[in-house]
């Protein structure tokens, strides 16, 4: 998959199926759409593309109101939702910087210099409530007028429904909030995980008895707390362990969130390697406790409970073997 920021140039630009949004989470509305271009590109003979923004729109005009806790947690860092997108399928992606100069862009503009000029597009599809442009002045029914024009077809995708229950990315940060990892894994057809790179920290945990490998995360997480995970990429199988996703409140006050692993009978270096963090069950919320050794005794309760949950999957796939 080839990966542009912003548009590519002349010699880069190939006739696509295109869809546009900020696909956070890339949940199973998400996919449903995604399958569909595809489908597409695959029948008209050309790649199949995703436009995508970074920061999210909502993320880049709530700080422009002065307002940043108006913008929605993210779901996914960039690099699971371009891994995401790979593996729907799709020949590239623009991830297009969404500044003050692309908030302003006209729609009729916005069809013309970027979708019929800038991306060669020849199959459009986007959500029935799809708006584009300034003031989010254009429509479905707009867009499609411009395709008739510049030589490209639009399609609707209906609402993906989950029961009763619309699939967007809302809902998917509803349940992760509420700790209902359930829920999400339902939404986004697999269960919850976050990728990064390890990096070092203040090696506080080591001094308690409970060393952590740390992912920096950052932006607002669409959930918080102490969780039972399993980290993948340092070994043939996911391990074990218990993590805590936050700011840390005991030991730092500068608000700087960080997701904590701490990984059951595991002693290895595994600096600057990545990994993917996924989240099984939630333990608690985070707590500010009164000095380290409240702190610790708690990091035990948890490294305890977490060690329960696999002990007792271990045995209900024990058991389930033996039928």
């Amino acid at each position: 998959m080839k990966v542009f920021r912003g548009l590519p140039n002349d010699r880069a630009r190939a006739p696509c199926a295109l869809t546009i949004g900020n696909f956070d989470g890339v949940h199973l509305g998400h996919q449903a759409l995604l399958a569909r271009v595809r489908a597409a590109a695959s029948r008209l003979g050309i790649e199949a593309a995703v436009m995508t923004f970074e920061p999210h729109p909502r993320e880049f005009f709530a700080e422009r109101m002065g307002d940043p806790s108006r913008a929605p947690k993210r779901i996914a860092n960039l690099r699971d939702k371009l891994e995401s997108l790979a593996a729907a399928g799709i020949d590239r992606v623009i991830v297009e910087h969404f500044n003050e100069h692309f908030a302003s862009i006209a729609p009729e503009d916005f069809t013309q210099r970027v979708l019929a000029e800038g991306l060669h597009v020849k199959w459009l599809m986007v959500g029935e409530d799809f708006c584009y442009g300034a003031k989010r002045a254009g429509n479905v029914a707009m867009l499609k007028e411009a395709g008739q024009r510049h030589g490209f077809e639009v399609e609707t995708l209906p609402t993906v429904m989950h029961g009763e229950r619309r699939i967007s990315s809302s809902a998917v940060r509803s349940a992760l909030a509420e700790g209902d990892l359930a829920t999400a894994r339902a939404l986004l057809g697999h269960s919850y995980y976050i990728s990064g790179h390890v990096i070092h920290g203040q090696k506080l945990g080591r001094t308690l008895g409970f060393p952590t490998l740390n992912l920096r995360v950052a932006h607002r997480p669409a959930l918080s707390g102490i969780f039972v995970v399993q980290v993948h990429g340092l070994g043939p199988q996911p391990l074990p362990a218990v993590a805590s996703m936050g700011v840390r409140p005991t030991v730092d006050d500068s608000g700087r969130v960080l997701l904590e692993v701490h990984l059951f009978d595991y002693a290895e270096s595994c600096y600057g390697k990545l990994v993917r963090v996924e989240f099984l069950e939630k333990i608690r919320d985070e707590e500010k406790y009164d000095d380290l050794d409240t702190l610790t005794a708690a990091i035990a309760r948890d490294s305890c409970q977490a060690r329960d949950y696999f002990a007792q999957r271990a045995g209900a796939l024990t058991a389930t073997d033996r039928i």
